[in-house]
């Protein structure tokens, strides 16, 4: 065979389109190796380095806002890409990148004193990295390991309060379930790279349309253990145990990280997986993912609805259990792709933004109660608006935008375009299922809502003494102004974020 006949086996890298997991990284990197160097009193500076990463990363967004770039493709003639970042990549990037960024403006008064500065910040960014390399990977080997990359570091961030028994235990738990979802899916991945004798998932789809007879069974066993893992990941029914506890035992702000970022890597695996690489098995998966969004949606929000006021760190199980909830709405539009078509990926997009914000915006708060009340009760939110009115009304504008009641527009938009989806589907029944929890979801929203604004009292049955009210920090503030300001712009003009949703199609 003449020289010139032969494939070459160089890939080339297109530096560019990698660029914003690739900075996140090396910026992780820089601080890791900076923290050995600088002094004590100059630790701060770490978190602004971070900080400036995780900009220049969300900057890099913008030369790829055609969606039409990919690297790392084989050179067989077959156009398979390890990495793509068309318009749903960007959309993931954005979100997970933009979560990272209000994750470390809400912590940078936690590592002046709690936390072990440089450890957390080289942690986060690292995460924050597997998280943005995840929604651009286009073979089962790197999906996988995007996904260990985004997250082993987590775990260490929950339990990185050295001496915390409920930080320790929390790490523990989110340590063993994601170890044993992570187990799972490579026993799934095996099954399918056995059955397929391919790791791309374009070609993972092709070779599921033609299974042998003889492998027919291992490649549904395969299709069924890679969803059950990315299930553990999304916290969805019965793989859901590990939240609350891991959210009451971690860090408030990395409990706002695994909320909005650690739930988008779960759900863009899952997106990928299931609309790209198994569309030949969506008779089985599709039916499957229905009924997995009725039981977390519903399971979530019961529990949610048991929250006693009084009970130590109600309001932050509450936020758990509501995570658990929303987890569900964001399977509906997933599993009616099995249904009609991929276009429905638009409204678990559109629903996950909307999330982010407000989610992240309620964790700001709790984080800024916690330091009078640092056993965050719901009661001890009775009268906050006579304290820190700007607090209280941002606080009942996130519940308002997760309840989906005005003026929480957006939220009432994403929950009406996820509805639509599960109708457009034919999936009636699912679509009462939502109706059913949106309306319980209700009560405990507008609950807490209420006792905001209701008149303060010194002392709570079975609570210690009203203590004496601490100076708002400027980075705690920040980040509830952006959130706030972030959720009434999308509420104002919520086709910003539908029509950014509806461009990420595959």
């Amino acid at each position: 065979m003449a020289a010139d006949s032969v494939p070459s086996l160089v890939q080339s890298v297109d530096w560019l389109t990698i660029a914003p997991p690739t900075i996140t990284a090396v910026v992780g990197l820089v601080v890791l190796v900076a923290d050995l160097f600088v002094e004590e009193r100059r630790k701060p500076l770490l978190g602004a380095v971070a900080i400036a990463g995780l900009i220049a990363a969300m900057a890099s967004l913008l030369p790829l806002r055609k969606g039409d770039r990919s690297t790392f493709c084989l050179t067989d003639g077959t156009e398979a890409c390890s990495y793509t970042a068309d318009h749903f990549t960007l959309a993931i990037q954005f979100l997970v990148l933009g979560g990272a960024l209000l994750t470390a403006v809400l912590s940078l008064t936690d590592t002046r004193k709690d936390l072990p500065a440089g450890e957390f910040w080289f942690l986060l960014l690292s995460s924050a990295a597997g998280a943005a390399l995840l929604p651009a990977s286009r073979d089962l080997a790197t999906l996988v390991v995007a996904l260990e990359v985004a997250s082993l570091p987590a775990f260490a961030l929950v339990g990185l309060r050295r001496g915390d028994r409920l930080s320790s235990e929390a790490a523990l738990k989110f340590f063993l379930s994601s170890v044993t979802a992570t187990a799972v899916t490579l026993l799934g991945v095996s099954f399918v790279y056995a059955a397929t004798g391919t790791l791309h998932l374009t070609q993972v789809a092709a070779g599921l349309e033609n299974v042998p007879g003889q492998l027919d069974t291992l490649a549904k066993a395969g299709v069924a253990l890679t969803l059950v893992g990315f299930a553990f990941k999304t916290a969805a029914v019965p793989f859901h145990f590990w939240v609350p506890d891991t959210y009451v035992g971690a860090p408030l702000p990395v409990a706002g990280y695994l909320s909005v970022v650690g739930k988008a890597v779960g759900f863009t695996g899952l997106i990928l997986v299931t609309v790209i690489a198994f569309p030949a098995y969506a008779d089985i998966w599709g039916p499957a993912l229905a009924v997995l969004a009725a039981l977390t949606m519903t399971a979530g929000n019961v529990a949610a609805l048991r929250q006693s006021p009084t009970r130590a760190w109600s309001a932050v199980r509450l936020l758990a259990w509501s995570s658990v909830g929303q987890a569900g709405y964001l399977l509906v539009p997933i599993a009616a792709a099995a249904y009609s078509s991929d276009d429905q990926i638009g409204a678990t997009v559109a629903y996950a933004l909307m999330y982010a914000v407000v989610n992240l915006g309620a964790f700001a708060v709790a984080a800024l109660v916690a330091r009078n009340h640092p056993q965050n009760r719901i009661e001890d939110y009775r009268g906050l608006y006579a304290a820190r009115p700007a607090a209280a009304l941002a606080m009942g504008f996130f519940l308002l935008c997760l309840a989906g009641l005005p003026p929480g527009i957006i939220g009432l938009f994403a929950k009406v375009t996820v509805f639509s989806s599960a109708v457009d589907a034919g999936l009636g029944w699912l679509a009462v299922v939502m109706g059913v929890n949106v309306v319980i979801a209700l009560y405990y929203y507008l609950q807490w809502t209420a006792l905001l604004f209701r008149a303060p009292h010194g002392a709570v049955s079975g609570a210690e003494a009203e203590p004496v009210r601490r100076r708002t920090p400027a980075p705690v503030t920040v980040a509830i102004a952006l959130t706030a300001v972030g959720g009434v712009v999308l509420s104002g003009y919520p086709q910003l974020v539908l029509r950014f949703a509806a461009d990420t199609l595959f």
